[in-house]
This record gives structure tokens, C-alpha cells and sequence, in this order.
């Protein structure tokens, strides 16, 4: 008869504890937890490239790929509504369900026309975006969208801002977003995935 030691049983009964709760641990199927879903977005009240008023309203039913950027911009803006022309292309038939929007962050120079005439380069199906100094900072707040104008030596000036893409669904709510990074390819895979 093997004797255990007085000592050993309080360790014996955790590892039976440990045990008997893994196997009913493993017995339940796999769950997701939800802890809730992002505050980014809202409603705004802009003008178009054509100068018509544009309401979030007017896209509901429909996919929205979603940038803050200005026509001035040396780099970081045309590349990537470049990047969203090609997407667009790659995606054939099914990009007819999503809008590209660039809404600026610098309302002062970008006008209705200015629009215009910038978007025109990256194709028919972008929609351009301005207003107030007012409306565009309410709707950058509420994508949680960074900006300021950056003086520059010599007189004029250039807009800092935070750049990524906002994928909005058919009811208006966030979807995705995408690093400015993303290339064409990677963003018309995964448009397609989600339409």
C-alpha cells in the first residue's frame, strides 16, 4: 500500500479541481465575445463637386469608401485615390455598389469646381466633398479624422491629416478601414469579400 503524504492532499484536490474544469471547459462549444462597436462616423452636411447638397442620407443603400484629403496635396492624396481608381477597375461590374468620396480638409482653396476639375483624373464615379469651415470640422470629428494647416517657408501653406480609407456600409455604419498603404489588388480582394 503506497502512503501519500498529509502534505500532498490539499495539491491533489487543487489538480482534480483544475482537471474536472478543463473537460467542462472543453465540452462547451467556441464562443466570440462582442465587446461593442467603434464610435466613428455620423451625419454631415457637404456640397458636392456639381454644388449640389449632399447628405450621409444620400448614400444610404450603398457601400461608401470614405477619404479626408485636399487637392493640394504633393504625395499621400493622389496616390491613393489612385489606388481606389484601380481598385475600382479590378473590381468590374460589382464596383458599381461602392461610392469613393473625398471629402477636403481644406475648404478654403477646395471648391466645389476645384473638386471638379481634381477628381475628373481619377474617374466619373468619385464624389467630391466641401463646405464651411465649420461642417468639415464636424465631419472630420466625427471619423476621428486629424488636421491642420502647416505654414510653409515662403508663404502658402500645406494640410497635415491622418489618412486612412473608411469603408461605410449600406446603413451608413462602419465596415472596415484601410492604411493608405493598402495596395489596389489587396483593396478590390477585399471589397469583393465584403459586397
Amino acid at each position: 500500500m503506497i502512503r501519500t503524504p498529509l502534505a500532498l492532499v490539499p495539491y491533489l484536490f487543487l489538480a482534480a479541481f483544475v482537471a474536472a474544469g478543463a473537460l467542462w471547459n472543453l465540452s462547451k462549444p467556441p464562443q466570440e465575445a462582442t465587446i461593442g462597436s467603434a464610435s466613428i462616423g455620423g451625419p454631415f452636411a457637404l456640397t458636392d463637386q456639381d454644388g449640389h447638397a449632399r447628405t450621409n442620407a444620400d448614400y444610404r443603400g450603398h457601400y461608401v469608401l470614405l477619404y479626408f484629403g485636399y487637392t493640394n496635396c504633393p504625395d499621400v492624396c493622389p496616390t491613393t485615390l489612385a489606388v481606389i481608381a484601380d481598385a475600382m477597375k479590378q473590381m468590374g461590374p460589382k464596383a458599381r455598389e461602392v461610392t469613393p468620396i473625398f471629402v477636403t480638409v481644406d475648404p478654403a482653396r477646395d471648391t466645389p469646381k476645384t473638386l471638379k476639375t481634381y477628381l475628373s483624373a481619377f474617374g466619373p464615379q468619385f464624389v467630391g466633398l466641401t463646405g464651411g469651415a465649420a461642417a468639415i470640422k464636424k465631419v472630420a470629428g466625427e471619423y476621428r479624422v486629424y488636421y491642420a494647416r502647416h505654414p510653409l517657408k515662403g508663404g502658402g501653406y500645406a494640410m497635415d491629416h491622418s489618412s486612412e480609407l473608411y469603408l461605410l456600409g449600406p446603413k451608413g455604419t462602419l465596415v472596415a478601414f484601410y492604411d493608405v498603404g493598402i495596395d489596389a489588388k489587396s483593396l478590390a480582394t477585399d471589397l469583393n469579400r465584403r459586397l
